[in-house]
């Protein structure tokens, strides 16, 4: 029994160490650093309360506190990812034709940065 018990074991031991690496992990998209400072760039804290963001009291739009940890955006018309929440940003109402929040122009990168930004707040 004790033989089975140890080459039980041995085997185990071989089968988990066969050279192979780990897959890398994989990075989020975006910088949330520099996505907090794009917030006050484009003016988000006029309308929104954004957790971590100076000043940023706005009562026009929901509070952004929690918003990462949101099943869906926009009163539960958009599943929350970062992809959706990046294409929220610029232009909202392609996504919930009801949204009161205007289209913001901005290069694809800066939305990836505001959603990773937003994925900090938990």
């Amino acid at each position: 029994m004790k033989r089975l018990g140890f080459l039980a074991l041995f085997l185990l031991a071989l089968a988990c160490n066969r050279g192979e690496s780990a897959p890398p992990t994989t990075q989020p998209e975006g910088n949330p650093e520099h996505g907090r400072q794009l917030v006050t760039q484009y003016g988000c804290p006029v309308c929104h309360t954004i957790p971590g963001v100076e000043g940023a009291v706005g009562a026009l739009g929901p509070t952004l506190q929690g918003v990462a940890s949101r099943p869906a955006l926009s009163f539960g018309a958009v599943q929350n990812t970062p992809a959706n929440v990046a294409r929220f940003i610029q232009n909202p109402a392609s996504m919930n034709p009801q949204s009161s929040m205007p289209p913001i122009s901005m290069p694809p990168a800066d939305a990836q940065d505001i959603a990773a930004f937003l994925g900090t707040l938990h």
